[in-house]
């Protein structure tokens, strides 16, 4: 139980951060190559309709959404009780970023 007590420092933090961007990079780029069938390159035409990339979009958002879980079960069982009160808050973070990962996916 004297590990229940100990919270990380700002060394975990930063091993944190660099580990959620490695993460985040690597879903982006998996995402990106798994929908890149989905959608129109080319928005600006005479019928112009949104409905071919909100279909992008929604998968993109689900997939993104569903990795994002996993990853969160399996740090929660594998990671040590004192890091554990970290794995929330890359989540929230993560949900975010999901959303901010749509602007470079449409470029």
């Amino acid at each position: 139980m004297a590990d229940v007590s100990q919270k990380s420092g700002s060394q975990a933090l930063l091993i944190g951060f660099v580990c959620f961007v490695v993460f985040e990079t690597v879903t982006y780029y998996v995402l990106r190559f798994a929908t890149s069938g989905l959608g129109m390159s080319d928005q600006m035409q005479p019928e112009n309709t949104i409905v071919s990339n909100w279909v992008k979009t929604v998968v993109f958002l689900l997939l993104h959404l569903l990795v994002i879980v996993v990853a969160v079960l399996v740090l929660s069982n594998r990671l040590p009780r004192r890091y554990r009160g970290q794995v929330m808050g890359w989540f929230y973070l993560a949900l975010i970023t999901g959303f901010v990962l749509l602007i470079p996916l449409f470029d």
